[in-house]
């Protein structure tokens, strides 16, 4: 336990050092905050224009009110002439139901433009992820920001999330102020009787000065004593993240299906009963932050409420002693106290809200840092000719690449060519460069030297998305939805069920497909859907390549294809393979050897660069050869 505190100190002590560098300046704090709002409002003008428009109708129209009522009130302490007050009674009666009815509607436009609002955040994030290059994806760096990102959120709602909300108590906190000013300034210009002896003090000029700077004092300190308390969260962050993701894990491990047999098993709970009841942890009652808010932090939420108190109590003082000398009537205290206290309010969530932005600043930092990560692939711009006799050659000249950051290759010196129509299988260790090969094959990324052509062009100049459009790949770390059947293999909502359902049952799952009630609309898993059904693993795969027969490419590469299915379907899956791949060019990534015997030809991978390339015949003869050194590995285990 004392190592996992000294650990956890480390990091607080780091992340508050690195929050304390990038606070920014006011500057960057209004032009950052403006950009995310235009991020808003490009995509979602209303939702923008409906807060603003609803906030400052519910800013200026509580005016009406206090104005009317110290009328009313005036005329009852006055003339009491009973048609002006019947006038004044209907008057604020009718304004009133106006005003509540025309915010009801706002109220229901702002809802229905800014429902999902979640999922409208993290759209941004995930446009970004789908634009990026998928080298720049696969970096350690990208995946650490968006983290970060995630946590800020999930944590303290920093980041992109309450910028819209910063937006409205701005608009707010002005359209109040302003509101309030215009009802408040004549408590100031109004003077009391000469003839009220000593209270003719109120009418001095620097009297007056004096409660003005009062005022001013206690209503600025309020949110700046809120904003100081605010800051150390800012600034301790990390120690926040921190917690908040070892309660994440630890607090939920017990809800989670695919643990719960390795909980059971190894007692795991009792690893996350030694984290959940350390009062030591962030959130813990002896932990950092309860001794912030018993401390420092507690402090300055005390002295912003007491300040706030004081404020309310100079105020009632200054306006009562005013009509008590006589500068005005009974109807005007409730109107004073009423704009003024408004006036404070609106100062207050102005300072307020500007600091809370400030705060906000250095998390929008990372969110920029984010979305403005640049994509370096080169972008062409050639059409790929569609033909539909499948001559699509690819050939790979010279071909080498190491991973961005690495000093390593993955893949050196790699030459070959795909025959139209082949059957080629890729073999090798771990790491021996088979899926990089494949990442470059569909320009995922761009060989560090060399070139790779098609029909003698180098990709690169061809139009990205076109160019992939001629492979379909069953990866082995595929994804399939919870959704229709259909839908998974035709991967959208537009679909052919035939030749979904041919698919299917070129892919071995047509006899599964046969005992579903509702066929191709059966949805796959019980997240939407009560009769959804779970499927096993090999079934999984099934439709992973039944979604990649379907998409119908010139280049069909799967990647450890029957690594989920038992040996009777994987000899279902090889006996088929011809059947399966028809007229396209197939690549078989594999570990199996004896899966390869029904292959073209054969890419011995080692240590990045091919060292092998034949027919199993011709590979599994040379006795000197990786191949049939690897062949008599996996060999030994089918024979006596």
């Amino acid at each position: 336990m004392q190592s996992f505190m000294k650990f956890r100190a480390n990091i607080i002590r780091k992340g508050t050092k690195r929050m304390d560098k990038k606070r920014k300046s006011w500057g960057e704090t209004l032009k950052m905050t403006g950009r995310a709002l235009g991020i808003f409002y490009r995509r979602y003008p209303q939702m923008v224009i409906s807060r603003l428009i609803c906030v400052a109708w519910a800013a200026l129209m509580p005016y009406v009110g206090i104005y009317l009522s110290a009328c009313l009130i005036d005329e009852l302490a006055g003339r009491r002439d009973a048609d002006h007050l019947r006038f004044l009674v209907v008057l604020l009666l009718f304004s009133q139901a106006g005003i509540a009815l025309v915010a009801a509607l706002l109220k229901k436009w702002k809802e229905t433009q800014n429902a999902g609002m979640v999922f409208k955040v993290q759209s941004v994030f995930a446009e970004k992820f789908l634009d990026l290059d998928y080298g720049k994806m696969d970096e350690t760096r990208t995946s650490e920001l968006f983290s970060t990102i995630r946590q800020n959120e999930n944590g303290g709602g920093w980041g992109l999330y309450p910028v819209l909300g910063y937006c409205e108590d701005l608009c707010s906190s002005v359209l109040t102020l302003l509101g309030g000013i215009s009802l408040s300034a004549s408590l100031f210009l109004s003077r009391v009787p000469e003839s009220a002896g000593v209270y003719a003090i109120l009418n001095r000029p620097l009297f007056l000065l004096l409660i003005i700077f009062v005022m001013l004092f206690f209503t600025w300190a309020a949110p700046a004593l809120y904003n100081k308390a605010g800051s150390y969260m800012a600034r301790h962050a990390d120690e926040h993240n921190l917690g908040n993701r070892q309660f994440s894990f630890f607090g939920f491990l017990g809800y989670r299906r695919e643990l719960a047999a390795d909980v059971r098993i190894y007692r795991q709970d009792k690893i996350c009963e030694k984290y959940n009841r350390n009062k030591e942890s962030a959130f813990g009652s002896k932990g950092p932050f309860a001794g912030y808010c018993r401390g420092i932090v507690g402090f300055y939420c005390a002295a912003s409420s007491a300040m706030t108190e004081i404020f309310t109590g100079v105020v009632y003082v200054f306006v009562c002693l005013k009509a008590w000398a006589g500068a005005f009537g009974l109807g005007a205290v409730t109107q004073y106290i009423a704009s003024v206290t408004k006036v404070s309010g609106g100062l207050s969530k102005l300072i307020e809200t500007l600091g809370t932005m400030r705060n906000n600043a250095s998390f929008l930092a990372v969110v920029f840092e984010f979305l403005d990560l640049p994509n370096e692939m080169y972008q062409g711009s050639l059409t790929v000719e569609k033909r539909r006799d499948r001559n699509y050659e690819v050939e790979f000249r010279n071909v080498s690449f190491r991973y961005p950051g690495s000093d390593r290759y993955a893949l050196k010196h790699v030459n070959m060519k795909f025959k139209i129509g082949e059957r080629l299988a890729v073999v090798g260790m771990n790491g021996s460069g088979k899926t990089t090969f494949i990442k470059l094959l569909c320009r995922l990324y761009d060989p560090t030297e060399g070139e790779i052509l098609l029909n003698g062009i180098n990709i690169r100049k061809y139009d990205e998305r076109e160019y992939r459009l001629l492979f379909a790949v069953v990866f082995q770390d595929f994804k399939l939805f919870a959704l229709p059947l259909v839908e998974n293999v035709a991967s959208g909502s537009d679909y052919d069920e035939e030749r979904a359902r041919e698919s299917l049952e070129k892919a071995g799952f047509g006899e599964r497909l046969l005992r579903l009630s509702e066929g191709l609309a059966t949805y796959l898993y019980k997240d939407y859907d009560k009769n959804g059904i779970n499927i096993s693993g090999g079934e999984a795969q099934k439709i992973a390549i039944a979604r990649a027969l379907y998409k119908d490419a010139p280049f069909i590469i799967l990647d450890e294809p029957t690594a989920a299915l038992d040996p009777i379907a994987e000899a279902e899956i090889y006996s088929r393979f011809n059947e399966i791949a028809g007229d396209k060019t197939a690549v078989y990534i594999s570990h199996r050897l004896s899966s390869c015997r029904f292959c073209d030809e054969i890419l011995v991978f080692h240590e990045g660069s091919v060292i092998q390339q034949g027919s199993h015949a011709e590979l599994v003869a040379d006795e000197n050869g990786k191949y049939y050194e690897l062949w008599r590995a996996q060999a030994q285990y089918y024979v006596n």
